[in-house]
């Protein structure tokens, strides 16, 4: 978001007195701010950013970095009406900088807009810098954990009641993504028992594999459902021995995350970041089905992140990131859908249904929240701070507690319908995605910071005492 030249002079305050960061943090006035002449050169082609590596405290540093400057460019950090950087920032010859720059005990949890002011050329512009809630590890002698390392990249997993056996996928890196496996897992011991490696994309020379990401099981038919989100498809294999059974054409299915089986009316459900469209396949016959089109209440981009599933009632639940709502599908009804607006979300990202009690749960990345929402009407019963990144929930019928994954954070959190923290335990660096047995355990996998984290790349399974 760019500033207007014309009224940089007159409206930072003002634009930023909403934000909240606490006038403790390094004070000048706003005209030491804007020392450079007036009017001078502006920059017609900016395209400087800058974020916080990690996690933000308050009372803590951030370490700011910026890329996209034009080389030598100056840069100053005002805040709330209030300069950050006493001495500009210089971007250097690739056009990079960085600082690092104390947060106030008393900021405030949210996200904070935080003004660049550039000069030379000199242009203005905008990034959010977010506080993040910091809640103490607690409650850890009601639960039982046992963890147990599998294979650099988990990704998700999925349960088999039939089988008694846990399925999980892993993809590592960008493309050309050359390592992704399909894990049987066993639930009891968490040993892999077997692995497959997908096949090598045919669309691509460069060496990259379907690679796995998303993951559900299908009972009624013995298989296991998968996305493979960097060639926008699906793929179905056996749960027996791995085999595959089916891989669909690349492109069905954009960017696909997330897979949902409804196998009493035989048919998965995938979601697509950054496109309308929930794909529909027939999981008896293998084939492609006319998708469902979401529809939003704002002007805004959908972008379908989780999915849930209330087979017994026949709904279907996402939520989008981009415009913050939640979309509540009904399959008996020609998909007919109900739109709820999330105003205290931010990022939405997980979603999970208690049908017995009416009660959604919205897992936001953005505002590190946990959402409970009333499923008739969409009033928001329960905002809980989770932690830095609340990224994927699952509800557990038998424990009526949901599970909250926060990739920031590193934790899962078990919170109960009542908006209440049972337990917040530690869940190693990154933590992705829950999935459930329906005998009251819960299963956890975490990704990696580094070659020398050793905490990554695990499945713990957390039962309640």
């Amino acid at each position: 978001m760019l500033i207007n030249v014309n009224c940089i002079r007159r409206t930072p305050a003002a634009l930023l007195r909403k934000a909240g960061l606490s006038a403790a943090v390094l004070s000048l006035s706003l005209a030491n701010a804007f020392a450079a002449p007036a009017f001078d050169q502006p920059d017609a082609d900016f395209r400087g950013s800058m974020n916080a590596a990690g996690v933000v405290y308050a009372g803590t540093e951030a370490q700011l970095a910026g890329r996209g400057f034009t080389p030598g460019q100056e840069v100053t950090l005002l805040q709330n009406g209030h300069t950050l950087t006493p001495k500009a920032l210089v971007a250097d010859k690739e056009g990079n900088l960085s600082t690092t720059l104390a947060i106030p005990a008393e900021a405030a949890v949210g996200v904070h807009p935080v003004v660049m002011q550039v000069s030379k050329p000199s242009t203005a512009g905008i990034f959010n810098l977010k506080v993040s809630p910091k809640v103490e590890l607690s409650g850890q002698d009601k639960f039982e954990l046992q963890s147990q390392h599998l294979v650099p990249g988990l990704y998700q997993s999925a349960y088999s009641p039939k089988n008694k056996m846990l399925f999980v996928t892993s993809a590592v890196g960008r493309p050309p993504v050359k390592q992704s496996q399909l894990l049987k897992v066993n639930p009891k011991t968490l040993a892999v028992e077997a692995s497959v490696t997908p096949a090598a994309q045919q669309s691509r020379n460069d060496g990259q594999v379907q690679a796995v990401y998303g993951v559900d099981v299908d009972d009624a038919h013995g298989h296991v459902w998968v996305t493979n989100t960097r060639s926008n498809t699906v793929a179905v294999y056996s749960q027996k021995d791995l085999k595959l059974v089916k891989q669909f054409e690349d492109g069905a299915a954009s960017h696909a995350r997330d897979v949902v089986v409804d196998q009493k009316n035989q048919r998965a459900y995938v979601s697509s970041p950054g496109s309308k469209l929930i794909s529909v396949f027939d999981t008896k016959k293998l084939a492609t089905l006319d998708p469902i089109e979401l529809k939003s209440q704002t002007r805004g981009q959908l972008s379908p992140m989780s999915l849930a599933l209330d087979d017994e009632n026949g709904r279907l639940y996402t939520v989008s990131a981009s415009t913050n709502e939640l979309l509540i599908i009904d399959l008996k009804d020609g998909n007919a859908q109900t739109v709820y607006a999330l105003p205290a979300s931010r990022g939405a990202a997980g979603v999970a249904v208690d049908s017995k009690n009416g009660q959604i749960y919205v897992a936001s990345q953005g505002s590190d929240n946990l959402l409970i929402v009333n499923a008739k009407d969409g009033s928001v019963q329960h905002d809980i701070k989770i932690g830095a990144g609340a990224l994927n929930v699952a509800f557990d019928p038998k424990t009526s507690l949901a599970y909250v994954a926060s990739r920031g954070a590193g934790t899962v959190t078990a919170v109960n319908g009542k908006g209440e923290i049972v337990a917040n335990l530690d869940g190693g660096s990154f933590p992705n995605h829950v999935s459930l047995d329906g005998d009251g355990n819960a299963y956890l996998v975490n990704k990696s910071k580094g070659k020398d984290d050793q905490t990554a790349d695990r499945i713990t399974r957390i039962h309640l005492k």
